[in-house]
């Protein structure tokens, strides 16, 4: 036994079981976020349900259930329930998603087995989600079509009202954002050379003619655009259908309000999974809807995405140019070992700090010098005075910088002397040598620095909240209004996303399943993120591999 402690088989053995357990940890996390999160687009069944209160009133209830737990019947007892003749230690209570929440006070009800009277699951029960006021239940009973009352083989003549919606409104959306927009963008952009002569005292007669022609033409155009906006609306508002809801009253619900319609109690299992594939693309390429607890979180996920990489072009530079004199340039003395020192101390500085010193520096100090020298006919509104994507991804690159430094200087110092003085011996000067030899060399190590620097940026949060994120942008960071790249604007972020809708959500068994879906999207992102790194590292590996002999 001895002998095979010393030949530290125990400890080769304690370490890979540690690893294992590490792994079987980490794919265990992963698969309960992602159940959690993609179960939430499956087609539930929906259930109409004959209840009973407490003083014995019966009821109708149409719902789907949410969730389902035992509870101890002592537990209901002491809440106040009578249960006469109850002799069973525990209880089931569901949770059911009612939706009609414009009509119904709850939109979720607890409702427990004692009450339930009868239980059924009847095909004709439609889902209807909805642009506002999330889903409505219910059994369509009437269509309205171009004036036109329809009561009979609706299924088809719903599906050709709704794609003829859904079009109108992507067409009403597309002329909102786009051509609208622009016109609104140049307007102000008008303004605000307006506001720029009249602060360099260079307001002419010609010029103001010539600003108020560019403004006629504008709104002429303006007018045009917003009355097809105003006619697409009303095309779109032409045609409704009646639902019968749990009370038993008939709703008219305009088409353009309804953004689709199922009916997954008659849902085949192909059917179904169809309808989940369908519903998962809607979530990614989507916005949210009603305070972030519903539709998709595309701005999310461009945020994300764009910030990283505007901060990966910003610290890889500095990271490797400090690694590099650090490493090539500087002396062996004090002052160096203090920088490395330093470096390496700023690794464990708590980000919340970064994000104030972003606020204090980056917003206020530079953002509000810029506008003061570039943009002052656009004060006191801030330009890049106040929080923006750019200043984001200066702050995280500042926050990351040392992970890229100390990852290049590894690369470096593994690069063998008899290289650098190979080249030399040639005739290569320093910079030929640094160039084109060491640098090549070292890039599996820059990269390697740059990989672990993506996956801590990319799920920070607490420093955004102070230099940039918001809960809801209003645009993305990129469109198609010159300069076409606005790093001053606001963005949204799935990590911020997360925390809303699990933290400041006003509907927290609504947003529950949302939570789990993004976080599962956010580390999919960030995988993917990391394996694009992985894969350019690996063929620069390969690429450079014959300078290593």
């Amino acid at each position: 036994m001895g002998k095979w402690f010393k030949s530290g088989a125990p400890w080769i053995w304690m370490t890979g079981g540690a690893v294992s357990l590490s792994l079987v940890a980490v794919l265990g996390l992963l698969l309960l976020i992602g159940w959690r999160g993609l179960t939430y687009f499956w087609p539930h069944p929906i259930y109409e349900w004959q209840v009973k209160d407490a003083s014995g009133a019966k009821s109708t209830l149409i719902g789907e259930i949410n969730d389902r737990e035992l509870v101890p019947v002592e537990q209901l007892r002491a809440a106040g329930l009578a249960l006469t003749g109850e002799e069973r230690k525990d209880l089931t209570r569901y949770l059911v998603k009612t939706g009609n929440r414009e009509f119904v006070g709850l939109d979720f009800r607890w409702v427990l087995e004692t009450d339930i009277l009868s239980r059924s699951q009847p095909k004709e029960l439609a889902v209807l989600e909805r642009s506002t006021n999330g889903n409505f239940y219910g059994y369509l009973s009437a269509a309205r079509e171009d004036g036109k009352v329809i009561t009979t083989d609706l299924h088809p003549v719903i599906e050709r009202m709704l794609a003829r919606s859904n079009r109108l409104s992507e067409e009403a959306d597309a002329l909102q954002k786009g051509d609208i927009g622009s016109i609104n963008y140049q307007l102000e952009k008008l303004r605000l050379k307006e506001r720029k002569a009249e602060l360099d005292g260079e307001v002419t007669d010609s010029l103001k003619a010539d600003l108020a022609k560019q403004r006629e033409t504008l709104n002429a155009d303006y007018q045009v655009l917003e009355k097809q906006l105003f006619d697409l609306r009303r095309q779109a508002d032409r045609d409704a259908i009646k639902v019968r809801d749990m009370r038993g009253v008939e709703v008219e619900m305009p088409m353009s309000k309804v953004l689709d319609i199922t009916w997954p109690n008659e849902m085949s299992l192909l059917g179904k999974v169809g309808h989940w594939f369908h519903q998962i693309g809607k979530f990614v390429s989507g916005e949210p809807r009603e305070a972030n607890t519903e539709g998709g979180v595309f701005p999310a996920i461009f945020g994300t995405v764009f910030m990283v990489i505007l901060m990966a072009i910003i610290v890889t530079p500095l990271g490797v140019v400090a690694a590099v004199y650090l490493h090539e340039y500087a002396g062996k003395n004090g002052l160096t070992k203090l920088i490395r020192i330093a470096v390496i101390n700023l690794a464990g500085v708590p980000s919340i700090v970064y994000g104030v010193f972003g606020l204090g520096f980056f917003v206020y100090t530079l953002g509000g010098s810029l506008d003061q020298l570039f943009y002052p006919e656009a004060l006191p509104s801030p330009t890049f005075g106040s929080p923006g994507v750019i200043w984001s991804a200066l702050t995280l690159a500042i926050l990351t910088l040392p992970v890229v430094i100390v990852s290049t200087e590894e690369g470096l110092a593994r690069i063998p002397s008899t290289v650098r003085q190979g080249s030399l011996a040639l005739g290569a000067t320093q910079a030929e040598t640094l160039w084109r030899i060491v640098l090549p060399m070292a890039s599996p190590a820059i990269m390697t620095g740059l990989i672990l620097a993506i996956a801590r940026a990319a799920g920070e949060v607490a420093p955004l909240m102070l230099v940039g994120v918001v809960k809801l942008a209003p645009t993305l960071p990129v469109d198609g209004n010159f300069p076409y790249l606005h790093v001053e604007r606001k963005f949204m972020h799935l990590g911020f996303h997360i925390y809303d809708v699990g933290f400041q959500s006003p509907n927290v068994e609504a947003a529950r399943p949302l939570v789990y879906a993004t976080s599962f999207l956010l580390v999919t992102v960030i995988v993917g993120l990391n394996l694009t790194a992985i894969g350019i590292r690996n063929h620069l590996r390969e690429k450079f591999r014959s300078l290593e002999h």
